[in-house]
């Protein structure tokens, strides 16, 4: 065969190898049937300033006796990359309403209402990328459904501010923040399905909300 033949069959196959290489991200990533989770406001209750006690269990105020009013709900999930894997090293928070609607927040009006044995804010540390909450089911308040305000920072992939709601709630359909996200398949992996979860804890609810970040 002439070599200049080969020399072009080489450089053709080369080329071959590096699209292939460089596609393959983005076919695994279809492959593993996941969706990014979509970035959305941190709203305007972030803490000013974080708890004393901000572990995962938002129910108990470490010193109180009283527990928080609300259903008991214990949220669990992954930390994932687009291919599946666990995301290591991981820091979640959440922060949300108590049972009246109100947040642990200073600009938050009727604050005098708030749940003072809730928490309303935790964060917990996800080393081999699971992570756990204890918490009570969000409730709506005036322009709302019901949702819990997600933060996850991850090393190499910088900071997602997330939401997720409850599958069920009629207020989901008009919910201005949750209708932003137009693809249907990225709005439906924020929504999460409660069920009960009496093994767990009499009364309680059980949810579980994978994160996956564009890694």
């Amino acid at each position: 065969m002439d070599i200049t033949v080969m020399r072009r069959r080489e450089l053709l196959l080369g080329a071959s190898a590096v699209a292939l290489a460089a596609s393959l991200p983005d076919a695994m990533a279809q492959s593993s049937g996941l969706v990014v989770t979509p970035g959305q406001t941190e709203g305007p209750f972030y803490p000013v300033t974080f708890p004393a006690d901000m572990d995962n269990d938002l129910v108990r105020v470490q010193g109180q006796q009283a527990q928080a009013l609300g259903q008991v709900t214990h949220l669990s999930g992954r930390v994932l990359n687009k291919r599946g894997e666990p995301v290591r090293g991981a820091t979640v928070e959440i922060w949300q309403c108590d049972a009246n609607g109100i947040y642990n927040h200073p600009r938050q009006p009727g604050l005098q209402r708030r749940d003072a044995a809730f928490q309303g804010y935790g964060r917990t540390e996800a080393p081999d990328g699971g992570y756990t909450f204890r918490t009570i089911r969000a409730v709506a308040y005036p322009g709302r459904t019901p949702h819990i305000h997600f933060k996850v920072h991850a090393p190499g992939a910088g900071r997602l501010t997330t939401q997720m709601y409850f599958a069920g709630e009629p207020q989901n359909a008009t919910d201005g923040v949750l209708s932003r996200i137009r693809n249907a398949r990225a709005r439906d992996s924020v929504i999460v399905r409660l069920e009960a979860a009496d093994a767990i804890e009499p009364g309680a609810l059980k949810g579980t909300f994978d994160i996956v970040l564009d890694l």
